[in-house]
């Protein structure tokens, strides 16, 4: 489990960190902002309820990746048509998960942990209770996500988070950014 240092690290990472993409990054979401709203009808930014640590509710900030009214529903549910070009790009790159930056210096995230689920996913929420995974904040990326392990199979998934809570500390956390930052992980991928 994850002792009070590590956590106390983690959270100081994340703050840190996450100033300092908001800052740096800020031209990148400027663009980014526009080329959205440009591209298809309807706003930059995609907030959608999901679940945090302790099962407490919270705003997930996206860049909006889908046509302005498409269903609500977990991204491997998502039919591809309902993608936008400009989304499939942003996806490919996971730019659209940059806003989360700010869910993360709110302490509704953090960089590494289980990728947040909708409160609508009730078999991710049970399994995930089972094996106490809501005992941290979710991640913008995480090892589930970076196995291809997706909200589909919510057994394997919670099994996932619960090995990452269990071994979690700031070296794999580390190692776990920067594989997402090389590209490697499919874990939530849109329907075909």
């Amino acid at each position: 489990m994850v002792n009070s240092f590590n956590r106390s690290l983690k959270r100081l990472f994340d703050i840190c960190a996450a100033c300092l993409g908001l800052v740096v990054l800020s031209p990148v979401l400027l663009i980014l902002v526009v080329l959205v709203r440009r591209s298809s009808p309807g706003g930059a930014l995609f907030l959608q309820e999901r679940v945090g640590r302790s099962e407490v509710p919270f705003v997930c900030i996206k860049f909006r990746t889908m046509a302005a009214g498409s269903p609500n529903v977990g991204s491997h549910d998502a039919a591809s048509s309902w993608i936008t070009p400009l989304g499939r790009k942003l996806r490919a790159y996971k730019l659209d998960e940059l806003p989360q930056l700010i869910n993360v210096l709110r302490g509704e995230m953090s960089f590494v942990g289980p990728r947040p689920c909708l409160p609508s996913q009730h078999d991710v929420i049970v399994a995930r209770r089972k094996l106490k995974v809501f005992s941290v904040r979710p991640g913008i990326t995480g090892l589930a996500q970076l196995q291809g392990i997706d909200m589909s199979t919510p057994e394997a998934l919670a099994d996932a988070d619960a090995r990452y809570i269990q071994k979690a500390g700031f070296w794999q956390d580390i190692v776990l950014v920067l594989s997402t930052l090389a590209g490697r992980g499919t874990g939530d991928a849109a329907a075909k």
